[in-house]
């Protein structure tokens, strides 16, 4: 007799079926048993809103996890950026799998690179945090740029350059990664110039905190350094008590000595006026933590030496 298939409840998009597929396949190594799609439309999906008014957080989620306590799927994939910081007591966050590259990417017009783009040059973006850090590293170097937001799926976002409305748009180089197009990128956005969103680049893989089976099978695809990050990314974000429409970007990597041994976890975090003109970008060092608890602190830490510095001023009013 075959194994009964787990559910895999996904949205809709060609991003999130390409990346739950992925999880599919991992899913069904661990365990042996057929893993199947099920498709859920969210609010976030039909809505044609920009993100920043329908409240950023949990719009693409809400409804997953709905179907996840209703027993309609087993378990479900997220994008980890798009999870709010609360987690319900009901549901458990199995895994986070190693992280894709978490940098931000510009696909811009005739294979230019940020550093050629013209003067007055219109950038797509949906994301406040983006757009913060893109106009501040414009005039850091001189340059005006005019950040315009955007909403639509990759193909509608790319299909603004290709179409000449916009000069450049900037996207997260992991979903160009899941969906196979990293070769129309013009230039990858270092770390260093623009912090990625909090989790940005992870997936969520959650499931009924009840079902331990399941819990413990999908425990597999974890990886503690990944879940380490984005725990802590995710701990500042908390702390600055914004959603993810809110102009934070959180990024934890680690450290190695010479012998590439793993010593500490640095994490860095910014929050800005969307027009760029004011940020406030500070990092903090500290051994890698060996807990959720230890993860958790270090995020607090920054936010508070953050918001010592006027960052809860500029993240404009709170959507509640």
């Amino acid at each position: 007799m075959t194994e009964q298939a787990l559910r895999l409840g996904t949205r809709r998009s060609k991003l999130a079926m390409a990346q739950s597929g992925q999880v599919a396949d991992a899913v069904s190594q661990v365990t042996g048993r057929p893993v199947e799609l099920v498709e859920i439309t969210t609010y976030g999906d039909t809505s044609r809103e920009h993100l920043a008014q329908i409240g950023g957080t949990g719009v693409f989620v809400t409804a997953l996890r709905e179907a996840l306590l209703r027993g309609e799927v087993d378990f479900a994939v997220h994008s980890l950026k798009d999870l709010p910081t609360g987690q319900p007591d009901e549901l458990a966050l199995a895994a986070v799998p190693v992280r894709e590259d978490p940098r931000d990417v510009l696909i811009a017009r005739d294979g230019l690179t940020f550093a050629q783009l013209p003067d007055g040059a219109r950038i797509g973006t949906g994301s406040p945090r983006r757009m913060a850090q893109l106009n501040a590293y414009a005039r850091d170097h001189g340059l005006t740029i005019e950040t315009v937001p955007i909403r639509g799926n990759i193909d509608t976002r790319i299909g603004f350059v290709s179409g000449g409305e916009l000069d450049g748009v900037v996207l997260a180089a992991a979903g160009l990664n899941r969906v196979g197009r990293t070769g129309e990128v013009t230039d990858f956005l270092p770390v260093d110039t623009i912090l990625p969103a909090p989790g940005q680049g992870a997936l969520a893989i959650e499931c009924a905190a009840d079902d331990a089976d399941l819990v413990a099978a999908l425990g597999e695809l974890d990886d503690p350094f990944t879940r380490a990050a984005v725990t802590a990314e995710r701990s500042l974000l908390a702390a600055l008590e914004a959603g993810c429409s809110a102009p934070v970007g959180a990024f934890a990597d680690l450290l190695a000595d010479d012998g590439q041994t793993v010593k500490e976890m640095r994490l860095r975090g910014v929050v800005g006026t969307t027009d760029g003109s004011t940020l406030v970008q500070l990092s903090t060092t500290g051994p890698v933590p060996e807990t959720h608890d230890q993860a958790m602190a270090l995020g607090r830490e920054l936010a508070a030496e953050m918001l010592a510095k006027g960052a809860a001023g500029l993240m404009g009013e709170r959507v509640h």
